[in-house]
């Protein structure tokens, strides 16, 4: 594998070091390549929940008859959630960082745990958590916001594909992405988003700019970027996203530089 220049082999080399990521050799090219090929963007009609700046992401117009919503990881802020109850739609909310709600609502379920694969004082599995939350029905619809620093990797993988194809959207925010570099990490990447892809098309993506991309092989990759899934059955139109960002998006962090994604991220065919 040759990098683009000595330059990037001494910024991978300090970024290994400086996150103890000592491994035998990189991903190459191709297997970055072969990533991007398959995130692609379709187009659908689009709304924005939540927040102005960090905190509100881009769904498609397509909340009728939502069940309810599953939302792990709260922190300080439920404007999401609360543009979800002005629809009726009631949240079950998961975060042991916290002991209650900033504030509360009839629709709003909290309980303090984290999502995790174990079930016990301090974490919950989400296959168990999704069952004894909301009744599974023949006709029934969820959608997932999830920011959970990281933790959405192991989540993901242990998601049962028949409970996730209850969920009608998804909303994501991957973390860590720089790792992509470690071949161990590429392949939990890879498998995760494999996965989600079977049922899901990609209908947004919206990188943080909390930090500014790190260029590898020549490939500009956010280190936190938000997803938004829409269940295969509920798009006709396959017409791809031509470009980014969307009008409703906004910067994470207002006083920072915005970060506008390369076509390679949502139209690489």
């Amino acid at each position: 594998m040759t990098f683009q220049s000595d330059e990037e082999q001494q910024i991978i080399g300090k970024f290994l070091n400086r996150n103890n990521l000592f491994v035998h050799g990189l991903v190459s090219i191709d297997m970055l390549k072969a990533f991007l090929r398959n995130i692609l963007v379709y187009k659908t009609n689009l709304i924005r929940l939540g927040a102005k700046n960090d905190g509100g992401y881009l769904v498609p117009d397509d909340l009728d008859n939502i069940s309810c919503c599953f939302s792990p990881g709260v922190d300080s802020t439920i404007y999401f959630e609360k543009d979800l109850a002005k629809k009726k739609i009631p949240s079950y909310l998961l975060d042991s960082s916290i002991d209650k709600l900033p504030e509360t609502n009839d629709l709003f379920h909290f309980e303090k745990k984290f999502l995790g694969i174990s079930n016990n004082d301090k974490f919950i599995n989400i296959n168990s958590w999704i069952r004894k939350s909301c009744p599974i029905k023949k006709e029934t619809d969820f959608i997932l916001q999830m920011d959970i620093e990281g933790c959405e990797y192991e989540v993901l993988l242990d998601f049962e594909k028949e409970l996730m194809k209850r969920f009608r959207i998804l909303v994501i925010e991957f973390h860590f992405l720089y790792n992509i570099i470690n071949p161990i990490i590429y392949r939990i990447i890879n498998s995760v988003f494999e996965k989600i892809l079977e049922n899901f098309y990609i209908v947004h993506i919206h990188p943080n700019n909390y930090a500014k991309p790190m260029n590898i092989l020549g490939h500009d990759i956010p280190n936190v970027m938000e997803f938004t899934f829409l269940r295969k059955d509920r798009l006709n139109d396959k017409t791809l996203v031509s470009k980014l960002p969307h009008n409703l998006d906004r910067k994470n962090i207002e006083e920072n530089e915005d970060v506008v994604l390369p076509s390679y991220w949502y139209n690489n065919i």
